[in-house]
């Protein structure tokens, strides 16, 4: 059975970039479906604001559209406080045939900090983690993860880093060429630029 590449952020927007790479990610391991889901508090930025989750998701299903490969869950912005990448899994888990294979997009930026994810043994053993590069991070050394992994586990981690696009676009500066009056035609889909200039987003401090 084709898999269903989960693909967890806070898309705050969803650009060009995260379209590209799952897109890339799915293509290589063979995934049916990717589902872009948006986090109403991610637990790693818990120091910043984020945009509403509504905004965020509309966002999200104007982008993929036109594409049957995309769909948008709405899951995660309506579980209360921070909530972890193994919560979000374990409810796919149950809401899909038991044989559907089951992969979580990560940047080789979260590789570097697996250490410090929820429960990250548990997550291995619920979904296969596939990692796709990201312009300025070296992949780690995993036999540090020893203390937390199983041999079989890294071995894994190491099978699905994968050697996707390097696309040098972020949602941070896309932010910032908005709040400078600077133009973000071709980083995000045109449907969402729209939505991003009607709606006034980004444009304060």
């Amino acid at each position: 059975m084709a898999g269903f590449l989960l693909f967890g952020g806070s898309f705050d927007p969803v650009h060009l970039g995260h379209l590209i790479v799952s897109s890339d990610a799915a293509e290589q391991i063979g995934a049916a479906r990717v589902v872009l889901i948006p986090g109403a508090r991610p637990p790693h930025k818990q120091g910043r604001t984020l945009s509403p989750a509504a905004e965020r998701l509309e966002m999200c299903r104007l982008a993929v559209a036109d594409d049957p490969r995309f769909e948008v869950s709405d899951w995660e912005v309506h579980q209360p406080g921070p909530n972890y990448t193994l919560h979000t899994v374990r409810h796919f888990r149950q809401t899909l045939p038991a044989d559907t294979p089951l992969y979580w997009l990560i940047g080789m930026d979260s590789l570097v900090e697996l250490a410090t994810w929820y429960c990250v043994g548990e997550l291995l053993e619920a979904c296969t983690l596939v990692t796709a590069a990201r312009p300025g991070f070296e992949q780690p050394d995993l036999a540090r993860l020893t203390d937390l992994l199983s041999p079989a586990q890294i071995r894994k981690l190491q099978q699905y880093v994968l050697q996707t696009p390097l696309i040098d676009v972020g949602a941070t500066d896309i932010r910032a060429r908005v709040r400078a009056g600077r133009s973000i035609r071709h980083l995000v889909p045109e449907p969402v630029r729209q939505y991003i200039l009607e709606r006034g987003l980004y444009c304060g401090g």
